[in-house]
């Protein structure tokens, strides 16, 4: 006999949630952190393949292509069977991807292995991981998310000399079955991510009728396209890519901006490594504002992203190193600031029982926005012959999104965003509470009877099933 599911009347803000904040973590920085290393290969891939560099980026270009575009996949599996079993099925293709890739005997066998492969095992990943964080906290959700995101930084100062010494020592075959061997340790990351039940996956109560729903209405249900005729939310979603036009741009032409300005390699790539430290910085002290916070969470992501588009509309001023090493170091600071503060604010827009399929959505529109930002940028510098059009049209499109962010709902009340109860001890010690009141019933649901994520009506009767 399967004990009953505990219907949680909120998110328990701690208990085990700390360790799906744990378990993000460690993911995010087994994704983007090897993503982010994995140039240390390319100079290996260059001389063995004998292939232009082109070629050869495009390895990590299609994995992180069919990582954005697939995690409306990942969303809907989660919102159908549940994050654990489809995080473990990332870890599993993530490393596989990996092995594999380590027998390659021509380009075309690591576009399929880590591009396509691997690639498809981050979609699994990421966004149902962060999607369970936020689903366990409310009052302290940003700063779960933050504390969940520092993994991308530490790991992208840890793993290029662990890459590069894996590579020397092993060459390039040994090292990326280490590489596998690492990424498969998202399965038992996966493991760690206990579904929970909340008051607002039950809606009220639905007549018989809706047993014959379509194929076309579940389809919609389980990948979220209703949300498109959200049109809050598609605000939303309209700002995050504008800001991701913009973002990126710094990590592709920062460091040749210095160059151009006659810094030498080691004094411009120094700029990359403050960047990243600020980055760091930026997420954790945006989660602690963000948990004592006296205003909007959208304020509060408007002024990052301002801050942020001033800090690269900046940098064509930056001429003299000590001015470019400040700028670099604000724009770390914010963009790092404002990231966290993007998925927390999403289930204030369309509620924590669409968590999964808005932000499988969200990062799926939003990667148009990061495929153009550089490659505009690019256009610009040779059409104009340096680097000043394209940070100044960086910064541009940050303000954009700045200006869309403000016409999401309520963000020019002037009243205190709602206040949110303390959690109880039970729940703060990750124990639920079974919701039972004569306005709207709510019984002990059986396992058979109710999935984690599964939207369920209410009942005047406790289902029990064995």
């Amino acid at each position: 006999m399967l004990g009953p599911v505990v219907v949680h009347p909120e998110a328990p803000d701690g208990g085990w949630g700390w360790i799906i904040v744990l378990s993000a973590f460690l993911q995010s920085a087994l994704v983007f952190g090897v993503i982010r290393s994995f140039g240390v290969f390319f100079v290996e891939f260059v001389t063995y393949f004998d292939e232009l560099s082109g070629r050869i980026s495009w390895i990590t270009s299609i994995g992180i292509a069919v990582q954005q575009f697939a995690s409306p996949v990942g969303s809907a599996l989660s919102s159908r069977y549940g994050a654990r079993p489809v995080v473990m099925a990332g870890g599993f293709f993530s490393g596989l991807g990996f092995l594999l890739a380590s027998f390659a005997t021509c380009l075309a066998h690591l576009y399929l292995c880590i591009g396509l492969l691997s690639g498809f095992g981050w979609a699994l990943v990421f966004t149902p991981s962060l999607a369970s964080v936020a689903r366990y906290f409310k009052r302290r959700r940003t700063l779960a998310t933050s504390l969940a995101l520092t993994g991308v930084g530490l790991s992208s100062f840890a793993f290029s000399p662990l890459f590069q010494l894996l590579v020397d020592t092993y060459a390039w075959r040994g090292a990326l079955l280490i590489v596998a061997g690492m990424s498969f340790n998202l399965v038992v990351c996966g493991a760690l991510i206990r579904p929970i039940t909340l008051k607002e996956d039950l809606p009220g109560p639905v007549g018989r009728g809706a047993r014959g729903t379509s194929c076309w209405a579940r389809f919609s249900s389980l990948f979220g396209l209703h949300l498109l005729g959200h049109f809050a939310f598609m605000r939303f979603v309209l700002a995050v890519t504008l800001v991701n036009t913009g973002y990126f741009v710094p990590y592709v032409h920062l460091v040749a901006r210095a160059r151009e300005l006659g810094f030498d390699e080691y004094q411009a790539a120094f700029l990359m490594s403050l960047a990243a430290a600020a980055d760091l910085c930026g997420r954790l002290f945006s989660g602690w504002l963000a948990n004592c916070r006296g205003c909007r969470l959208a304020r509060i992501l408007v002024a990052w992203t301002f801050l942020t588009g001033g800090a690269l509309v900046a940098i064509p001023w930056g001429r003299d190193y000590p001015l470019l090493v400040a700028i670099s170091l604000c724009y770390g600071f914010c963009s790092g600031a404002l990231t966290p503060v993007v998925f927390s604010i999403i289930p204030e827009i369309v509620g924590i029982a669409n968590i999964f399929s808005s932000m499988g959505l969200l990062q799926m529109i939003e990667s148009i926005g990061g495929l153009l930002g550089a490659p505009l940028s690019g256009w610009l510098r040779d059409a104009t012959g340096d680097y000043v059009a394209s940070f100044l049209a960086a910064g541009s499109f940050m303000f954009a999104g700045s200006l869309v962010l403000m016409t999401l709902p309520n963000f020019s009340s002037c009243l205190a965003p709602p206040s949110v109860p303390e959690p109880s001890a039970k729940m703060e010690a990750g124990e639920g509470t079974l919701l039972a009141s004569a306005t709207a019933p709510v019984g002990v649901l059986s396992p058979h009877d109710c999935h984690p994520y599964k939207v369920m009506p209410e009942t005047e009767e406790p289902l029990t099933k064995s």
